[in-house]
């Protein structure tokens, strides 16, 4: 399935993300509200596309709208358009958002910006797909399908009360959670390579690969920006890099990220109890423990668990448990 979703550069093999090409293939099929919901450069807006591009509506408009981006007073006439004359700078009559994505798909990012006023004005649109320009005089239907997106938790944002219910329930028709980059094992790998291949086509330079003590920093690094962080050190190492193999020199700069970055596991440890915090923090220690096994074995597990002084069958599990395939260790040792 996945190879299917490159076009739109959604790209991994991790059951997580997997889940993610699975739900946005079916929700193609109709034409639905969709939330998408998950940190900042996870691919909402990929995923937004993928969904319009594989659907009915492909030969139509996608209009994305930065939500962040909307004047409050003039929330309502960028998105249902207005009548010369409708305020002081109104000259002319302007078609707004709404109108330019006709028979399409409208996709608000960034909806949890979104100011009282304008909640309010997207909630009685969103009732009925009707809307009047504004100083207009004439009720106009909407023909578009809604794809919303937030970097932010919106249930808490509806107990904090800076996020209206009712427009919540609203958007979240169907739903979609992105998971963080650290979250989906390997794919960090994968889309590095990936990110490589591009480059070296883009640049027109030989290839290059991942020397083994770069993929383990990838492996143990939190991401904090996602894919698009990833994106743009994988740039600026092959631009850095004169030979063939990316050794991660500016590693001091991700190192001390490395550093000052907690994980995922050891932020949260505070905020758990105990026997949480304890497992967290065990689960943790294994994965990267099996990662640098599988790595310097390059997926030999017979050999890995010799020098561990574990049981395959044993070490079999728990590599399986982290989602971490042998082949791709020794996909990267063949690189080499």
């Amino acid at each position: 399935m996945s190879e299917a979703f490159g076009k739109f550069n959604l790209v991994g093999r991790s059951p997580a993300f997997l889940k993610v090409l699975e739900l946005t293939s079916r929700f193609a099929g109709c034409d639905a509200t969709v939330l998408l919901q998950g940190e900042t450069g996870t691919g909402k807006e990929l995923v937004a596309r993928a969904i319009h591009y594989l659907g009915a509506r492909r030969e139509f408009p996608f209009i994305p709208v930065n939500c962040g981006a909307l004047p409050d007073s003039l929330v309502e006439s960028e998105l249902f358009g207005h009548a010369r004359g409708a305020f002081t700078d109104a000259r002319d009559a302007r078609r707004g958002l709404i109108s330019e994505a006709q028979g399409g798909g409208l996709f608000l990012d960034e909806i949890e910006v979104l100011t009282a006023k304008a909640q309010v004005a997207l909630l009685r649109f969103l009732q009925d797909l009707e809307y009047r320009p504004v100083g207009g005089g004439v009720v106009r239907n909407a023909d578009v399908r809604i794809i919303a997106a937030s970097n932010a938790n919106l249930g808490q944002l509806v107990k904090e009360g800076s996020f209206r219910q009712d427009l919540l329930f609203r958007l979240d028709v169907l739903s979609i959670n992105l998971p963080p980059l650290r979250e989906r094992q390997r794919d960090v790998v994968l889309l590095a390579e990936l990110f490589l291949k591009r480059l070296a086509r883009q640049y027109r330079r030989p290839p290059k690969s991942l020397h083994p003590d770069a993929i383990l920093a990838l492996l143990g690094y939190a991401w904090p920006g996602n894919v698009r962080e990833l994106e743009n050190m994988i740039h600026r190492e092959f631009l850095m890099t004169d030979g063939p193999v990316i050794y991660l020199h500016s590693l001091e700069s991700l190192g001390s990220r490395l550093d000052e970055t907690p994980s995922p596991a050891s932020s949260r440890l505070t905020e758990s109890k105990f026997r949480e915090a304890k497992e967290c923090a065990i689960a943790q220690f294994e994965r990267m423990y099996i990662v640098e096994l599988l790595s310097r074995t390059h997926g030999n597990i017979s050999q890995a668990a010799r020098i561990s002084g574990k049981e395959r069958s044993r070490l079999g599990k728990l590599a399986k448990k982290y989602g971490l395939e042998r082949t791709e260790f020794a996909r990267d040792a063949e690189a080499d």
